[in-house]
């Protein structure tokens, strides 16, 4: 069954258990009960206020409760058509499943209950704004009819940079839906681009789907987001892995950790290195041409390219370098790209999938955060650190590594930069 995250506003509710103690075999009579603390008394307060105008179209119905659960939640129109939504993990709020509509009156009844069995009825209602004039928008890098490797982040970027103010509102707007569940939080690595990632690599077979709620969210300076966004995302059945290695121009490839093959490549030449970390491929292109003519500050170059996977924004790839077969194994020659044959670069083609983790270690240059889908290049202690709200302890105590350990010799749509060759 599929596990909801409605991002880490949503905290998990921890409940624990201890068997009581038994009375001595020695006491003939029952010990006197412990004196109990007084019940929590059942209060329950909503919002909006009642008749609140100008609410945005993201409307919650929060919901602020005492000594007991919400049982139920009926939001209706103007008309009386209901509305469908769902509480939060943490019980703060009612998410409608769709954007309220502009400029409509909306009425809500909530029902919570305490253990004893009373309940509570609370009322309220709202106006919503009309349509803004200022809008920003999202982008969702996940689609449902492709498959994609165990290392692919939700990966979501704004046509305009997001406030640090704004961060927490947007993040919280933010839903993964994982099957098998495996919890995962969101990273900023900037302002126009936030990630989602588990502790470790998905599980192969997981199934992921995500909805960006953005519209009507308030960005600040009167901007409002301009649309929800749905996407579905199937992970493979095989976790293929890239290792490459700049002290001995070697690649490894792994599947199910399993070492397939070992490859020669030659990287970046020391002007133009390649970055090391732990990268996603992005994007695969049978045939492409790298063109830099023109580009101010580096080597002017125009080539034709076969089997290209885009690793960085910046344009450092794995691909076919027949120009570079001599060197490789024994020294760096490209721009920053991982070169290898046209054999090799095939053979790797049609073995990977987007979202395959590529790990380059050694070079002189650190991969940099956001130059591509960089989510597994940190550990988890470090990458809780990018949420723009507070992480849960527990979520944040699981400590998984950001990138497989390299392994041993006997293991058995953003715009883009100029690419590199």
């Amino acid at each position: 069954m599929a596990a909801l995250a409605l991002l880490v506003a949503a905290p998990l509710v921890l409940t624990g258990c201890s068997a009581d103690a038994k009375p001595p075999t020695f006491v003939q009579t029952a010990p006197s009960a412990s004196p109990s603390a007084a019940p929590v008394p059942l209060t329950l307060a909503l919002s909006p206020a009642v008749d609140a105008k100008n609410q945005p179209a993201s409307t919650e119905i929060g919901t602020r409760l005492t000594g007991g659960k919400v049982q139920s939640v009926t939001l209706t129109d103007a008309g009386g058509a209901k509305v469908a939504g769902r509480m939060r993990a943490d019980g703060s709020s009612w998410v409608p499943d769709k954007p309220l509509k502009y400029g409509k009156k909306y009425a809500a009844t909530v029902v919570a209950a305490a253990p004893d069995g009373q309940t509570v009825t609370q009322q309220t209602s709202f106006t919503t704004m009309g349509k803004p004039g200022k809008r920003g928008g999202s982008g969702l890098y996940l689609f449902a009819d492709r498959e994609y490797g165990v290392a692919m982040p939700v990966v979501v970027e704004f046509t305009k940079p997001i406030a640090d103010s704004a961060r927490a509102a947007v993040e919280k707007r933010l839903f993964v839906t994982t099957d098998p569940p495996q919890p995962g939080i969101w990273h900023w690595t900037g302002p126009q681009q936030v990630m989602y990632r588990a502790p470790e690599y998905w599980q192969p077979g997981t199934k992921i789907k995500v909805r960006v709620a953005f519209e009507g969210v308030p960005l600040g300076g009167g901007r409002y987001g301009d649309q929800d966004r749905y996407g579905e995302g199937n992970i493979s059945k095989d976790r293929v892995e890239l290792f490459v290695d700049n002290a001995n121009k070697q690649m490894r490839v792994m599947k199910n950790g399993t070492l397939l093959k070992t490859l020669p490549v030659s990287l970046g030449k020391a002007s133009t290195p390649s970055s090391s970390g732990t990268m996603v491929i992005m994007d695969k292109l049978v045939k492409t041409v790298f063109d830099t003519t023109g580009q101010p500050g580096v080597d002017h170059y125009r080539v034709d390219i076969e089997y290209a996977q885009r690793l960085t924004w910046n344009g450092e790839y794995i691909h076919a370098a027949p120009w570079s077969v001599q060197h490789q194994g024994k020294r760096n020659v490209s721009h920053g790209c991982v070169n290898v044959s046209m054999a090799n670069a095939k053979y790797l083609f049609n073995l990977t999938r987007i979202g395959d983790p590529v790990t380059v270690k050694g070079t002189e240059r650190k991969l940099k955060s956001g130059n591509g889908f960089t989510a597994w290049d940190l550990d988890w202690d470090d990458y809780v650190k990018g949420s723009a709200l507070p992480v849960p302890a527990d979520i944040a105590a699981l400590g998984g590594a950001g990138a497989s350990p390299e392994p041993s010799a006997s293991a058995s749509a953003a715009p883009s930069a100029s690419p590199t060759a």
